[in-house]
């Protein structure tokens, strides 16, 4: 079944509420003020010719504990979505939980289950279209941070564990949510990466093969193709997001990235549109660029590449469905509040009542807009 979205071109929040490798919890959505600025910021991308956006719930405010739910950080985000028309798909684990869990604990997936409940009967509740929901962003890539002391728990060389646990409470959500609301869609967000040998090391072609593959772990669980005893069904793998920036491929024996934009480029660098043949022949599932974006004057530069990568996919065979930019808005570094990244196509300046103007970056916005040109002959008229 297509993925349904609204629109191609999609607008991604960044909602990160995780606790930082300073100790710090993040809340990105009130960071940027999208929260108190949620309807003015829906009705600014559908004049850029987005009609769906990634958002997210911060689960550590509206779930208090013992069945006590309390939805106002989120209902007036909803129902601005709804008043522009919109289609939000809704990440529900942002790498942030309530203080009083215990993530390697049982008691973590029954209570992320329990706050899937609620979260679906209180969108049917206030709407009749069919929902989208992200249960758990970006495990393979959580999976790592919170292992090597970049986010909580800081659980040093157990990136496996936390793996099996998110894809156990993601595959629990959906459960939750299809036992409230069947018609609901479920978007696996994952990063797309490529690792490569050091050059003369020939003998490293295998352990960089196998870095590769780690990328499909967390979808494979979730369908049940590995692990099975986790709980995973080829059904519950709906929507498939590749989430790729220009640090996704690396050399194996250090780490360190390949430029994309060195002149001549590396020819080690695997083009975009290859790595999305590889999922697509993979899975055969819906697929959709659920993040991409670059930092500074390289904005519009990557988008075009990425765009014209998109193309020769579709050209190829492999039906892309949406490509989001994320983040929509400038967004500041999660470990040090006042380092702005400069990668939003609207930039935020500060005005004197302390409110975030929403200014748009004009450069990139003409690339965005030729971008959206490039594509327009391959996707759907409606995007």
């Amino acid at each position: 079944m297509p993925a349904g979205f609204r629109s191609f071109w999609m607008a991604g929040f960044e909602c990160s509420t995780h606790i930082n490798h300073a100790g710090h919890r993040l809340d990105m959505t009130a960071g940027v003020q999208h929260d108190s600025q949620a309807e003015s910021d829906y009705a600014l991308i559908r004049t850029e010719g987005m009609q769906t956006a990634r958002d997210g719930l911060r689960w550590h405010l509206i779930d208090h504990g013992h069945g006590v739910y309390d939805f106002s950080s989120f209902g007036p985000m909803l129902a601005a979505a709804l008043r522009q028309n919109v289609q939000v798909i809704w990440d529900l684990l942002h790498y942030g939980w309530p203080d009083d869990l215990d993530l390697f604990s049982p008691a973590f997936v029954n209570r992320f289950a329990k706050f899937s409940t609620a979260v679906a009967r209180y969108v049917r509740e206030h709407t009749d279209e069919v929902p989208y929901y992200a249960p758990v962003n970006e495990i393979s890539f959580f999976s790592w941070a919170a292992s090597r002391g970049l986010m909580f728990p800081y659980a040093e060389d157990r990136d496996a564990e936390i793996k099996r646990q998110l894809v156990r409470t993601a595959i629990a959500s959906v459960e939750a949510i299809r036992a409230v609301d069947p018609r609901a869609r479920f978007v696996f967000p994952e990063p797309t990466i490529y690792v490569v040998p050091e050059i003369g090391h020939p003998e490293q072609k295998r352990a960089a093969a196998e870095y590769t593959n780690s990328q499909f772990e967390a979808w494979d669980m979730i369908a049940g193709y590995a692990q099975p005893e986790l709980g995973g069904k080829p059904e519950y793998l709906d929507i498939l997001g590749s989430n790729f920036y220009s640090p996704n491929e690396w050399q194996l024996s250090d780490g360190e990235k390949m430029q994309w934009d060195e002149v001549p480029r590396d020819p080690r660098w695997r083009p975009f549109n290859l790595l999305l043949k590889d999922v697509w022949d993979r899975y055969h599932k819906p697929l959709f660029i659920a993040e991409t974006s670059h930092i500074g004057i390289g904005r519009g530069q990557w988008i075009l590449e990425i765009a014209e990568e998109v193309r020769l996919a579709i050209v190829n065979g492999v039906p892309i469905e949406g490509m989001c930019l994320y983040p929509i808005l400038d967004r500041y570094d999660w470990g040090d509040f006042h380092l702005w990244h400069n990668s939003g196509l609207w930039n935020l300046h500060l005005n004197e009542r302390g409110v975030f103007e929403r200014v748009i970056e004009e450069p990139y916005a003409k690339d965005f807009r030729a971008a959206r040109d490039l594509l327009k002959p391959f996707v759907s008229p409606a995007s």
